[in-house]
């Protein structure tokens, strides 16, 4: 118990006050942590405030449209968890008659929930004694206790469950569980942690050993990936312009986008033109690039380049095949749900100008 009575002593002086924390509401505190997956809380509080606001319990956000829901969501990314998020809000409203969840066990069967996400809902809002373990938590134990199995193996799971597990405060869940996750993203940060002022260091292994930096391990990911889009903006002489939804099961699955052609590097227009099945009838020269230097995209394990192409021409009235596609004005363009790398050149180009 001395760990968990040192952590929430230092929690209790040092803590945000951030909204989900002052709640019991099972919705709103589900809705918190799923946003702040992958998320820091300085970029997320605005968007669960908006949520908030828009749905403001479980029931709204199920009958909410799903373009809707992934409108709100624009700029936050990981797309997958705002149509987890309308899913399961229509599950809950449906199927469960409005009721949440109230254990562990149950909250595991919702769609868009793991293992932290059901502990953190659990123990905040029904008091349920689960520990929760993320990137936070293992970082804080890591040091603390000099564990050097990788987060990222099947051992080393298991290993940070354990001591979860051993250093838990039952009688106290949802503090506990508060305070060691805030003592990770506040304190006993990724890099340069307050180690000097830490209430720890005496025995901190990895402050006694000169670890700090190097735990905790963590398996090399994968090789970084490049892509290479071309978004082609078709405009006729009405000021309309073709959008399609993006139906591929990715992280912009659902989200609208210009017509799109993926290369091996970046394209001239001949290039483009020989790549394109939307411009197979017009001359290369017709196209023009917008952007100068490429918008680079990064995500968790590639990294995205866009070229942007204005195509002035009247498509309605020629043999292009744009069955897949919807025609938009410039102005309505911002109704529809858009990746943030779209969003970003729009902004710049010509939604503000």
């Amino acid at each position: 118990m001395e760990f968990s009575n040192i952590i929430t002593t230092w929690y209790r002086d040092n803590k945000r006050d951030l909204p989900w924390r002052t709640t019991k509401d099972p919705y709103k505190i589900w809705l918190s942590e799923i946003i702040l997956q992958q998320t820091q809380v300085k970029q997320g509080l605005p968007y669960y405030e908006k949520f908030v606001t828009a749905y403001p319990n479980v029931k709204a956000l199920a009958v909410a449209h799903e373009d809707e829901v992934l409108k709100l969501w624009q700029g936050l990314g990981y797309y997958s968890r705002a149509r987890n998020l309308h899913h399961t809000a229509k599950f809950i409203h449906t199927e469960l008659d409005g009721k949440f969840p109230d254990t562990f066990k149950d909250l595991l069967k919702l769609k868009g929930v793991g293992e932290y996400t059901a502990a953190a809902i659990a123990s905040f809002a029904y008091g349920e004694a689960v520990p929760v373990v993320d990137g936070n938590v293992y970082r804080v134990l890591s040091r603390r206790f000099g564990i050097d199995t990788p987060i990222n193996t099947t051992e080393g799971i298991k290993q940070f469950k354990q001591k979860a597990v051993k250093v838990f405060n039952a009688n106290n869940p949802a503090e506990h569980n508060q305070a060691i996750m805030e003592f990770g993203a506040l304190f006993c940060k990724p890099k340069s942690p307050d180690c000097m002022f830490c209430p720890f260091q005496s025995d901190c292994v990895a402050f006694q050993n000169g670890q700090v930096d190097a735990l905790p391990v963590k398996l090399k990911k994968m090789k970084r990936r490049k892509r290479f889009f071309n978004y082609i903006i078709v405009q006729n002489d009405s000021n309309e312009i073709l959008i399609q939804q993006r139906l591929e099961k990715d992280i912009w699955q659902k989200l609208f986008q210009f017509p799109l052609v993926e290369s091996q590097s970046s394209l001239d227009q001949i290039e483009l033109k020989d790549l394109s099945k939307i411009i197979d009838v017009i001359d290369e020269i017709d196209l023009q690039k917008i952007n100068v230097k490429p918008y680079k995209h990064v995500l968790s394990h590639q990294d995205i380049y866009a070229d942007f192409w204005m195509l002035k021409h009247n498509y309605l009235e020629t043999s292009i095949d744009i069955e897949s596609y919807i025609s938009v004005s410039f102005n309505n363009l911002e109704k529809y749900a858009v990746p943030i790398l779209i969003d970003k050149f729009m902004k710049e180009h010509f939604l503000d100008s």
